[in-house]
């Protein structure tokens, strides 16, 4: 089968399109046909070894898995002895942690849930990290009541389009903040207002917001407490930078013990649960996937490369099969 393989950390060159052997499933892992996968900023950071506090699980000097791609979906094709949730022929989707930028994937079947039928692959795939991260934040770590004023920083991305709509969904006030361009997207997704970023700085804009989930990082700690509510909780999704990143977790644990407002760094934990209430969501309509490009298997480094540029639209594909 074919693959996407990288031997040594770089830029989107590094990755090539190889010939490898086809996994087989054993006990409780599937084996899925992929035809859908999506890109994940982890993919570049893992790809190019980078912040360098990477390279201590991934590798000092060279990767010590040559994979890449969380997020798959695609049909059941054999299963395991002990599996007993799915079948051949099936349509699933789900967090494989790496190797979805393949023909075909092997991974136990608690990483899966069926994919429901009033959506296409590419939807599906988009879904897992993206969307686990946005529910976790927000239900776990920002604890999201209905009536709550949330603020979603970098609400076009493949993150936050979920955590708009996931806001929504329990009866959250939504304020989205991204460029200008996509500003009338987020409103569309359900956001009840909206705040263009080169225009407007929302740290400074005044109001408070009960939740700030942050997925980008390009303000401190200390101005994002300028408008967290009095027991308000900041979670950040994503970073600008290290130095952010250290910030956030050193100051917000001083922060956390010693005043009411809470602030701390967030990372999704794919599990079967979590995968089943997104299931739901989906089926029902009440999420629906923004996808802004669909790169063949062969184009992933194109794909990488665009993602790599902060400019996308919510999800990046990859498609493998039609």
């Amino acid at each position: 089968m074919k693959a996407i393989r990288f031997t040594k950390y770089g830029s989107p060159d590094v990755l090539q399109l190889q010939e490898v052997e086809k996994p087989l499933p054993t006990e409780n892992r599937i084996l899925v046909k992929v035809h859908a996968a999506s890109a994940n900023p982890l993919d570049w950071h893992r790809m190019r070894g980078a912040p360098f506090l990477v390279r201590l699980s991934e590798g000092m000097f060279k990767p010590k898995n040559p994979k890449l791609g969380a997020d798959v979906a695609g049909r059941v094709e054999a299963v395991g002895s002990d599996v007993t949730k799915f079948k051949p022929g099936d349509e699933v989707f789900g967090a494989i942690g790496v190797s979805a930028f393949s023909e075909y994937v092997c991974a136990r079947e608690t990483a899966f849930a069926l994919k429901p039928a009033n959506i296409s692959f590419e939807d599906a795939a988009a879904v897992p990290v993206g969307a686990l991260t946005a529910l976790q934040c927000l239900r776990d770590a920002g604890q999201i009541q209905a009536g709550q004023s949330v603020l979603i920083n970098g609400a076009s991305g493949g993150v936050g389009t979920y955590a708009v709509q996931i806001a929504k969904h329990f009866g959250a006030q939504v304020t989205g903040v991204c460029s200008a361009r996509n500003l009338e997207m987020v409103r569309s997704i359900g956001a009840d207002h909206v705040i263009d970023y080169a225009r407007e700085n929302y740290t400074r804009k005044g109001g408070r917001y009960d939740i700030i989930l942050d997925n980008i990082g390009n303000h401190s700690p200390s101005a994002n407490r300028r408008v967290l509510a009095p027991d308000g909780r900041y979670v950040l999704a994503g970073f600008a930078s290290m130095f952010g990143l250290i910030q956030v977790i050193l100051l917000g644990a001083v922060i956390s013990k010693l005043s009411r407002q809470k602030i701390g760094f967030k990372l999704s934990d794919a599990n079967e649960a979590d995968l089943a209430f997104l299931q739901n969501l989906l089926a029902t309509g009440k999420i629906r996937s923004v996808i802004d490009r669909c790169y063949p298997l062969n184009e992933t480094a194109e794909a990488i490369r665009y993602l790599e540029t902060g400019r996308a639209r919510g999800k990046v594909i990859i498609t493998v099969t039609s």
